[in-house]
């Protein structure tokens, strides 16, 4: 029996090579699950590749660094990229295909097309990166249609990204069942991403109170308390703990992505999202958890 270090996976690097592979696994009566990643994986990353074998006989996990996500000024350059440690995990679980395309594979010279999903792009994340979720977008079907999968799975520590995708699919007809991922957590509650590894050893230390403070507002939320109050204590819990700002902490409808009321408390049987986003010195980190009542 090989060793876990003699365990390898399959990289393909070309749509041609990729759309051979699914058309062989399709004619042997095989599904594909597929997850889009932009690399440096954690155990995050590992569990959505965990559900989509759990849905797909095969799976396809790509690794690209989207460069039309990024602003002039964010950390494209410097974006964690760690291919050898990636390539790894993925072989020890399991996956069939790690697709990693290069930026011309991707954006053909002369491409001109993109994909918006105008309203839902523009709220949260939106209002402080109104670029992001149309590159997210764009690269999202692209992959798509070099992967056709059947499955696609994306973690719901992007929650915003999750919807989007979703109302994506279904107003351009993919025949592709999206399913969100469970937050993988640090001990101390801090979301896992891959950001993560910009945070310095002080920074870690104070990074787990994003979650303590959305934590204690879900449980103020559910039992009654004003959505207002509760957001605005916990942007105030966020920042003594020593977070340089906070973009939001927003309570909103998880279909539409839309605020809620914050003078009314939420009715009987409401589900909803609260999400929050903020800096921690020069890493911006991102959560949010579900609500109900």
């Amino acid at each position: 029996m090989n060793s876990t270090t003699e365990k390898t996976v399959t990289v393909l690097r070309t749509r041609v090579a990729l759309q051979q592979q699914v058309r062989d696994w399709t004619a042997a009566g095989e599904t594909v699950g597929f997850v889009p990643t932009m690399g440096a994986l954690h155990e995050g990353h590992i569990s959505l590749v965990e559900k989509a074998k759990e849905n797909a006989s095969r799976t396809i996990t790509s690794i690209f660094v989207n460069p039309t996500q990024f602003a002039p000024g964010e950390d494209f350059e410097t974006y964690p990229r760690r291919e050898a440690h990636d390539l790894a995990l993925l072989a020890e679980a399991g996956c069939d295909v790690v697709y990693m395309p290069g930026v011309a594979e991707m954006y053909p010279d002369g491409s001109v097309t993109d994909v918006r999903v105008n309203g839902m792009s523009d709220l949260l994340d939106g209002i402080y990166r109104p670029h992001f979720f149309y590159g997210v977008a764009t690269v999202v079907a692209r992959l798509f249609l070099h992967a056709q999968p059947d499955v696609a799975v994306f973690g719901e520590k992007d929650f915003q990204q999750l919807q989007i995708i979703r109302r994506m699919v279904r107003d351009l007809g993919f025949p592709i069942r999206i399913i969100g991922g469970e937050t993988r957590r640090e001990r101390d509650g801090l979301a896992q991403s891959s950001r993560n590894l910009y945070l310095s050893p002080e920074e870690r230390r104070i990074a787990g109170a994003m979650y303590a403070a959305l934590h204690r507002a879900s449980v103020r939320l559910a039992i009654g308390s004003l959505p207002g109050e509760v957001r605005a204590e916990a942007e105030s819990h966020i920042l003594k703990a020593g977070f340089k700002s906070v973009d939001y902490i927003a309570l909103v409808d998880p279909d539409s992505l839309m605020a809620l009321a914050d003078d009314a408390p939420l009715a009987q049987g409401t589900n909803a999202r609260l999400l929050g986003a903020g800096w921690l010195g020069r890493t911006r980190l991102i959560d949010n958890l579900s609500v109900s009542r």
